[in-house]
């Protein structure tokens, strides 16, 4: 039983390797380089996209209930200088209990959509570059085991795989992206802020 199961399981990845080869054919003809920063800008800003658009009704529920009562501890603190009186009678209506079980089921919720939208596609599609454009591979591809050289300050060079060079394209990807949205959220706020003015 387990090895039919074995061998289901190994014959769906070459499966899918082979639909991945196909689907990325445009992007090795660029060369292993391209083509790995190709898969991983497009692996992330797929998994970025679908984590915004994919949630349960069960997370949206949570996430309303979870800044409910965040708003509720957050005026509770507020008044608890100004309306000592006023932050106590909030205070008696946040039920700590309750409130640590929203916490604690809001954030287990989130964990496991960003572990279903995120991580398991990055982790598959990093999987995938692995096997794909191992040092054999690349060898054969290229007649070099490696993608390219990165020569450091100290004269020493150092040979970047597919892995690294996989993962430093999401990182950039994901820092690029959130220093792209600080940016237009302070061109948002400028603009608001000239048109109260006005």
């Amino acid at each position: 039983m387990m090895d039919t199961l074995w061998m289901f399981i190994v014959t769906m990845v070459q499966h899918g390797q082979q639909g991945l080869n196909i689907l990325f054919g445009p992007l090795h003809m660029l060369g292993p380089t391209a083509a790995v920063a190709g898969i991983a800008v497009l692996t992330a800003a797929v998994t970025r996209v679908f984590g915004k658009k994919f949630k349960t009704k069960r997370y949206k529920e949570l996430e309303q209930e979870f800044y409910y009562w965040y708003d509720v501890k957050q005026q509770a603190l507020q008044l608890k200088d100004a309306d000592p009186e006023k932050a106590k009678q909030l205070g008696r209506n946040i039920d700590q209990g309750h409130l640590n079980k929203v916490y604690y089921d809001f954030f287990f919720e989130g964990f496991l959509k960003n572990l279903l939208t995120m991580y398991i596609p990055l982790f598959l599609m990093l999987g995938y570059v692995n096997a794909t454009y191992a040092p054999e591979a690349l060898e054969a591809m290229t007649g070099k085991s490696h993608l390219f050289i990165l020569p450091w300050f100290n004269g020493q060079q150092y040979p970047i795989g597919a892995v690294f060079w996989f993962v430093c394209c999401v990182l950039f990807f994901y820092v690029a992206a959130f220093v792209i949205r600080i940016r237009l959220e302070k061109k948002q706020n400028s603009t608001a802020s000239a048109e109260k003015a006005v």
